[in-house]
């Protein structure tokens, strides 16, 4: 098999191909063989070393393959399954690997597995934030930052499927017309209009109940603002840079907000868990109400520019790496 691994933190360049030999499946495990893999901007944070790993380190925590070998445990898969995971141990960056069978789901015939191999990382995300760490009504408009990215492809069309009035904000003019497709009712360009004025504008001042913000540094005191009283914060990502530490009696206590820093172990930790949100992802798929664009395919050697593509923004939408 080959996998990108990393013995030090950096830049794309310190992702290395290698040629190993993969053991055999342990009790609990199977082997699967990807046909494709999830490509995230946490990969990079594991890379860089913002959430560090014991090197050297395998990357990568989403895939959907074909399983070619069970272990001796196994009941619920057997040889030939569709499958897709996401989550640890990481090491998706590989042709080949064996995985714990407690992540993993089995994909529906009608979905496709370089479509799967986007969606449990990213639709997960989208399930978790909109159905659990604040579960929105019909009626409500609800803020979203990045709208053009790949969780926010899923994100507008599911929260749009639940009634929603959905603002997305994105970085570039050319980003504001890819995410009107994806269910936006109003979008904006945070690098040239004030999005806090303007969404309290849409809202007639009041303010929107929650705000989902995986962008981080550039966004959060603008989010807080347009937050009407008793509004929620989600704060899930670091697009441009870690949070600072949060000055509340400033920024929460005037309008007594809520901050929440969720993360994908917090609701996906059990099997039952995974299960749930993946069955009702699966569902907005084979439904149609939600539709998965894949912005562009990586190999396995073109892993370096793939990351410096994530990192200076240019991937708009669900990328993946084919293995083969």
């Amino acid at each position: 098999m080959k996998a990108i691994q990393i013995s030090k933190n950096g830049g794309p360049e310190v992702l290395e191909i290698k040629d190993i030999k993969l053991s055999k499946p342990k009790e609990d495990e199977v082997t699967i063989e990807h046909k494709a893999i999830g490509l995230n901007y946490i990969d990079t944070y594991h890379r860089s070393g913002l959430y560090p790993l014991k090197l050297p380190s395998g990357i990568g925590a989403e895939g959907a393959g074909i399983i070619k070998e069970i272990g001796s445990n196994v009941k619920e898969f057997k040889v030939g399954d569709k499958v897709s995971y996401a989550g640890m141990p990481l090491g998706a960056y590989s042709t080949h690997r064996n995985y714990p069978t407690k992540n993993i789901v089995k994909v529906p015939d009608g979905i496709d597995l370089e479509v799967a191999a986007t969606l449990m990382t990213k639709g997960l995300t989208t399930f978790y934030l909109l159905h659990k760490t604040y579960p929105v009504k019909s009626g409500q408009t609800i803020l979203f930052h990045a709208a053009a990215g790949g969780v926010g492809q899923i994100f507008g069309q599911w929260a749009k499927s639940l009634g929603c009035k959905v603002i997305g904000t994105v970085g570039s003019d050319e980003k504001i017309s890819k995410a009107k497709s994806y269910g936006y009712d109003e979008v904006i360009n945070y690098n040239k209009e004030n999005f806090s004025k303007k969404v309290l504008e849409i809202t007639a001042e009041k303010g929107v109940p929650v705000v989902y913000d995986g962008v981080g540094k550039n966004t959060f005191e603008g989010s807080l603002n347009c937050l009407e009283i008793r509004g929620m914060m989600v704060s899930f990502g670091n697009a441009s840079g870690p949070l600072s530490d949060v000055n509340v009696p400033k920024l929460l206590q005037p309008k007594g907000l809520y901050l929440v820093r969720p993360s994908m172990q917090h609701y996906l930790g059990t099997k039952k868990q995974i299960e749930e949100g993946a069955k009702l992802l699966f569902e907005k798929i084979e439904t149609g109400k939600i539709k998965i664009e894949i912005f562009k395919k990586y190999s396995l050697d073109n892993v370096v520019e793939a990351h410096k593509d994530l990192e200076s923004r240019k991937i708009l939408g669900p990328a993946i790496i084919v293995p083969n």
